[in-house]
């Protein structure tokens, strides 16, 4: 989702939006769902209107989880909402469990990588569009009902989307309004229009991690209160 909004960031970050602050990985025992696979990542904030928390990466082995890396991430500039109840447009990063489609990159796979792996060239298009019948999608080259002014050309983005995974969020059917574009991405300058970003090395080792054999999830979600990631 257009990660071009460091002004709107580092704006709302000098008005007071939550700092970055230690926050305690949760073990996946405890969230009410794991997605039934044996790799999860866990991208948990403070609170709803954090900008900044902590993501980690888990496998399953004969019964346990195990925590395989940790780093800091970056969330929506407006902090985190309810999956269900976020609107285009508002900035947040949508909480919830969801599964990774596939993952793209303007940069080479790298070495390891397992899942599916798109590469972006000047074609490749996100379509955020809700008139259009490809909304939330990849659209390569931009289908013609979906307008470049409600799209995102992925390769204009060299930075943040060097490496990405997209997140299923609004995916598998999706609600037009509700958002597009929900990804795990690299860093830019600031918070994100709501993805979740981490630093480049960071996203290098989980691309060389995730195993779509092992049916891989993320949840997304705050230390306590009704968007809890234990919820979920």
């Amino acid at each position: 989702m257009r990660p071009g909004v460091v002004a709107l960031a580092s704006l709302l970050l000098l008005l007071g939006a939550v700092p970055a602050r230690a926050v305690s990985s949760p073990v996946p025992s405890s969230l009410a769902d794991t997605g039934g696979g044996s790799q999860l990542i866990l991208a948990q904030a403070p609170g709803v209107k954090s900008t900044s928390g902590t993501l980690s990466w888990w496998e399953r082995w004969g019964g346990k989880w195990v925590k395989v890396g940790s780093t800091v991430a970056r969330f929506g500039a407006k902090g985190l909402v309810e999956g269900r109840a976020r609107k285009q447009g508002s900035y947040t990063t949508p909480t919830g469990l969801y599964d990774l489609p596939y993952a793209f990159g303007i940069k080479a796979a790298p070495g390891g990588t397992r899942v599916k792996y798109r590469r972006v060239n000047g074609s490749s298009w996100w379509c955020e569009d809700t008139r259009s019948r490809v909304y939330n999608r990849w659209s390569e080259p931009l289908a013609r009902d979906c307008r470049t002014s409600e799209s995102e050309r992925l390769i204009s983005y060299a930075t943040q989307y060097a490496y990405g995974v997209v997140i299923g969020y609004n995916y598998a059917k999706p609600v037009k309004g509700r958002g597009a574009g929900i990804f795990l991405h690299v860093n830019g300058r600031g918070a994100t229009a709501g993805c979740v970003s981490v630093p480049v090395g960071a996203m290098r080792r989980i691309l060389g991690w995730v195993d779509p054999g092992r049916a891989p999830h993320i949840a997304i979600g705050t230390v306590s209160g009704a968007t809890a990631v234990t919820r979920y």
